[in-house]
């Protein structure tokens, strides 16, 4: 069984409006989660699509084991999951139109459209982050956990980028630049971005972290982040990442190792609208046109310059390995 938890699409954002906040620097490192040690000790079971609401990417000690998993803030209480196990779903709410101005270029052309989740809290759209606040990764590590980008299949291209000093963006992923790419986070910290996808449809993004424990132990784990854009049934992500893990073993059957999820990846879900049943422009069922779901999604609330230092502070590009030059050069 394949939960699906996502609303109806809410109207597109007015690209127009993204204009008027350019210069706004929202927050890039959030508070922490609800109490940390109140997640579930034990990964979370069955496969689930999350459309809305908070989750984190992150490493965690799954029975000692260093893990690379998905803290599933929708769920009650918070649940750890396997990144096999979950599709996040970047629903049209999220569609917005590329600003005037050459330090938005690395998202197309002007007016181009793009599916954005955000780095500000936004509503009706999922909220992704990433943090190293598990108890024990808080209390064993040495100073900082190492993210890769290490593969990045999809229809177009993806970039992850922070909201810098008056808006300047500064990237930190880009799909299109040679991998792997790298960068490092603080240990105990939680940080938000903006994830940007330029075409609809399914993206598998490779990703490892690493990190050395104060006991001198180097930890390491990889897995593949699994992102449905647009309007296509979501589960249909489920189905690519199994068809990209077959190929990765030989010998593996199609459908050898899988969960029985209940359901075909093209069956619409009970009680849910099939993605493709409904027009891009849709409206909510309720709040839609309102001020905030058309206010931009990407440039939050505030210009505190504070709050950019202690993003640099957080988050910063490492001199190891091959990785992006240009825009996401050293930091």
């Amino acid at each position: 069984m394949i939960t699906i938890r996502t609303r109806r699409r809410a109207r597109p954002v007015a690209g127009a409006l993204l204009a008027a906040l350019l210069t706004a620097a929202p927050a890039a490192a959030q508070s922490p989660p609800d109490d940390e040690s109140e997640a579930a000790p034990t990964t979370g079971t069955g496969r689930v699509v999350i459309g809305d609401g908070h989750v984190d990417i992150g490493p965690r000690f799954d029975d000692g084991t260093w893990t690379v998993q998905v803290r599933d803030d929708t769920a009650e209480p918070p649940t750890w999951r396997s990144t096999d196990d979950v599709v996040l779903q970047v629903t049209d709410a999220a569609r917005v139109e590329v600003p005037e101005g050459e330090e938005f270029s690395f998202l197309g052309a002007p007016g181009a459209r793009v599916w954005l989740l955000p780095q500000a809290q936004p509503n009706d759209v999922l909220w992704p982050g990433w943090n190293s606040q598990e108890p024990e990764v808080a209390a064993r590590v040495e100073r900082e956990v190492t993210w890769q980008l290490t593969g990045v299949e999809g229809p177009g291209d993806f970039v992850l980028f922070l909201n810098g000093s008056f808006g300047t963006p500064q990237i930190l992923f880009d799909g299109r630049k040679p991998l792997p790419q790298e960068t490092g986070f603080e240990v105990r910290s939680h940080v938000h971005g903006n994830w940007a996808f330029t075409e609809p449809g399914t993206y598998l993004l490779d990703v490892r972290m690493t990190a050395t424990t104060k006991d001198g132990t180097e930890h390491e784990d990889s897995g593949t982040l699994q992102f449905s854009v647009g309007p296509q049934d979501p589960r249909k992500a489920f189905a690519a990442a199994d068809a990209a893990r077959d190929e990765d073993t030989p010998g593996a059957s199609a459908d050898e190792g899988r969960p029985d999820d209940g359901a075909a990846p093209d069956e619409a879900a009970p009680d849910e609208a099939a993605p493709d049943e409904a027009a891009p422009d849709e409206a909510a069922p309720s709040g839609a046109g309102t001020d905030d779901s058309t206010a931009p999604l990407w440039w939050g609330i505030g210009g505190a310059p504070l709050v950019a230092a202690v993003a640099a502070a957080l988050v910063r590009r490492r001199a190891r390995g091959p990785r992006a030059s240009g825009d996401g050069g050293e930091r």
